[in-house]
């Protein structure tokens, strides 16, 4: 009874194994022959629960009797090759069936989300598509690569051109071509060559701004958020440059060497001043009225020179407008330096005092922090570059408190003065000073509680 007892226990924990696991091969009564191959239960159910019921003896090749049968077999014998066949069968598929079962719960879940791909009918191109051909290098020893004698794109110029236009666009003030027809009372350029000399100033003074906003990390142009916030740094700074060299391709129409020698000078003073102006921001460093005025005749003086001089070079007249047009770049400064920290409108369009949150050393920071050199509290806001409003109201009161806004309407008032006085000089009683004279009296500051 022992032996049926651990027998029993043994088919107990063979019945616990997955339907998977191989059945156990039973003894023939004949000890000399080999054991037969494991037969294949249809069913899918244990050979051994099935037999469970008998017990049997696990000690093959002993000589005890095995017990008693019916006459019918329980399982059917397979042939040996037929056996050997299905074995090979299953082991060609084991890993397929392994993996399905590993991965049957997942995929359940996906199922109303995910259509089967067996199930979806191909697109009548998908059989039929073909790779491009591989591209041939032997196309470029014969093709056309001289791309600079294409015509440009439009498309691609809006990429390249797009900052500039996007400040062109925005409204302006159009001085310098009001100033360019107000002196030609006196020089009297064909409109051909006006039409020309217009459209160069007003592209470099355009391409000037939109470098000018990079400089000074503004925010604001004419109301609106500059370019490169837009565009990005890199974009802009190209765009201006490509538009210098745009407007000398446009120069080039009158045909006149001396209108390009007066366009390399000019924009090499204006970047001299542009650069001073840079080193004083940077370095923290307070210029002199002297000093500051030289860098506004070439910055800012510049482009109403240019315009100017480009006049008088298509011009048949002697007229020489140069000091005249020099005077009133500094007019326009000095009164752009006042307005900028008193003026509503400009607070609007380009943010309030807007020189000082760019530490700039404007005509009226550099009279105060001169009158009163001790006092270093103008020069460290400067430095803070802040944008603090309760800051700037307390710059502005301490600048009122040194004289520097009645100073610079005072210098202002004495600048017109003399402009005024130059036009009549070169008017010489013709009655052509009307436009010089419109000019000057928009450039004269009123008190700061007006503006």
């Amino acid at each position: 009874m022992l032996p049926a007892k651990s027998t029993s226990s043994a088919s107990s924990k063979t019945t616990n194994k997955s339907p998977a696991s191989a059945p156990t091969p039973v003894p023939t009564n004949n000890p000399s022959l080999p054991p037969s191959p494991p037969s294949i239960n249809p069913s899918g159910k244990s050979s051994i629960r099935q037999s469970s019921a008998v017990p049997v003896s696990f000690s093959a090749h002993t000589s005890a009797p095995l017990p008693a049968t019916s006459s019918k077999a329980p399982l059917r014998t397979i042939i040996e090759a037929d056996w050997l066949a299905r074995a090979n069968y299953t082991s060609s598929n084991s890993g397929n069936h392994t993996y399905s079962q590993k991965h049957s719960h997942s995929h359940s879940s996906h199922q109303s989300r995910r259509p089967s791909l067996a199930n979806q009918t191909t697109t009548s191109f998908t059989p039929t598509m073909q790779p491009p051909p591989p591209p041939d290098p032997e196309r470029y020893a014969t093709s056309d690569l001289n791309y600079t004698n294409k015509t440009w794109p439009a498309a691609k110029e809006r990429v390249v051109a797009g900052p500039f236009d996007y400040l062109s666009a925005l409204p302006g003030k159009d001085f310098r071509a009001q100033l360019i027809q107000a002196f030609n009372v006196w020089l009297e350029v064909p409109q051909e060559s006006i039409d020309v000399i217009t459209n160069v100033v007003g592209m470099l003074h355009t391409a000037s701004l939109l470098i000018d906003d990079v400089e000074d990390s503004s925010s604001l142009r004419r109301g609106l958020p500059v370019a490169h916030n837009i565009f990005g740094i890199a974009q802009t700074i190209n765009s201006a440059n490509y538009i210098y060299f745009c407007a000398l391709q446009e120069l080039q129409r009158l045909k006149n060497p001396k209108t390009i020698s007066i366009f390399a000078e000019e924009l090499v003073h204006l970047h001299r001043g542009q650069g001073m102006d840079l080193h004083w921001r940077d370095t923290l460093t307070c210029p002199t009225e002297e000093d500051y005025l030289e860098m506004v005749g070439n910055k800012t003086g510049g482009l109403f020179r240019l315009g100017i001089k480009l006049m008088q070079a298509e011009s048949r007249s002697p007229t020489d407008c140069v000091e005249l047009v020099n005077l009133m770049g500094l007019i326009f400064q000095i009164r752009d330096d006042y307005m900028n920290l008193s003026s509503k409108e400009y607070s609007e369009n380009k943010g309030m005092c807007e020189d000082l949150t760019e530490g700039k050393f404007s005509f009226p920071i550099i009279h105060s922090i001169r009158a009163d050199p001790s006092n270093l509290q103008l020069i460290n806001i400067l430095r803070q570059k802040t944008n603090d409003i309760e800051v700037k109201r307390f710059a502005v009161s301490y600048m009122e408190s040194t004289g520097s806004f009645e100073y610079t309407k005072q210098v202002v008032a004495v600048l017109v003065d003399r402009a005024r006085k130059l036009a009549d000089k070169i008017d010489e009683g013709r009655g052509l000073t009307k436009g010089a004279h419109a000019i000057l009296d928009k450039m004269a500051l009123v008190d700061r509680t007006t503006s």
